[in-house]
C-alpha cells in the first residue's frame, strides 16, 4: 500500500500530465491552428496560463476539445463561443474589446489624458500665480526687524 502511496506521489510531483485523449493528429495547418487557439484560452487549473502550455490534464483534456471542434470545421469565433458559455469570458487570456470590457481597454489612456490635461491647466496658470511686486519697491519692514536690529546693538556694547 506504501509503495503504490509512494509511486503515486512521485508520478504527481514530476508534473505528469497525460497526453492528447486518442485523438489522430490532424495536419500541420490545423494544428497549427490548435495551438494557436489554446494560446487563447486559460487553463481553468493553473493561474495565467494557456491550455497549450499547461501540463495539468484539464488543460490536455480542453486542448482536446479545441481539436475535435477544428476537425469538425468550426470558425475560430465558434470554438471561442463554445469555451465562453462553458467557462465564462474568464477563459480568455485577452478579454474582448466591446461592451464593459472597452472601459478597461481605453480607461487607462482617459485616465493618462485627463493628467496630462490637469498638468497643462497647472503649468500655465502656476506662472501667473508667482509674478511679485517690481523690484523698486522695498517690502515693509516687519516688527522682527526692529527686534534684531536692537538684539545686535546690545551684543556690540
Amino acid at each position: 500500500m506504501t509503495a503504490l502511496a509512494v509511486a503515486l506521489s512521485l508520478v504527481l510531483s514530476q508534473g505528469y500530465a497525460p497526453q492528447r485523449q486518442g485523438l489522430d493528429p490532424l495536419e500541420a495547418e490545423k494544428e497549427a491552428r490548435v495551438m494557436r487557439l489554446g494560446k487563447q484560452l486559460r487553463c481553468a487549473v493553473c493561474q495565467g496560463v494557456s491550455i497549450a502550455d499547461s501540463p495539468a490534464s484539464m488543460a490536455r483534456a480542453q486542448l482536446d476539445k479545441v481539436r475535435e471542434l477544428v476537425a469538425e470545421g468550426k470558425s475560430d469565433e465558434q470554438i471561442n463561443a463554445y469555451f465562453i458559455e462553458r467557462y465564462g469570458e474568464w477563459v480568455l487570456l485577452e478579454p474582448t474589446k466591446g461592451g464593459l470590457n472597452a472601459v478597461l481597454w481605453v480607461g487607462p489612456l482617459a485616465l493618462l489624458g485627463v493628467g496630462l490635461l490637469v498638468i497643462v491647466l497647472q503649468s500655465r496658470r502656476r506662472p501667473a500665480a508667482l509674478v511679485t511686486a517690481p523690484a523698486e519697491a522695498a517690502p515693509a519692514p516687519s516688527p522682527d526687524d526692529a527686534l534684531l536690529a536692537q538684539v545686535r546693538a546690545d551684543l556690540e556694547k
